[in-house]
């Protein structure tokens, strides 16, 4: 007795076709949009330690003026 695997499964329809299709364009935009979350923290940590950067240098460059004046 012969059985066919391919009469097991079922044939897809162009339906399961798309509903596949769109789970897998729903995977790489969940990944997509994980990489843009880590890209926009490092972006936001980047400009905060670019701010105390220049805000710290100008108040070092204030307080060697007052020193110098006194």
């Amino acid at each position: 007795m012969i059985i066919m695997t391919e009469e097991l499964e079922p044939k897809k329809t162009p339906t399961t076709k798309f509903a596949e299709w769109l789970m897998a364009r729903a995977e790489k935009k969940e990944e997509k949009e994980s990489n843009l979350e880590g890209m926009l923290r490092f972006n936001i940590f980047l400009s905060t330690a670019t701010l105390v950067a220049v805000a710290g240098t100008s108040v070092t460059n204030y307080l060697l003026m007052a020193w110098a004046w006194l």
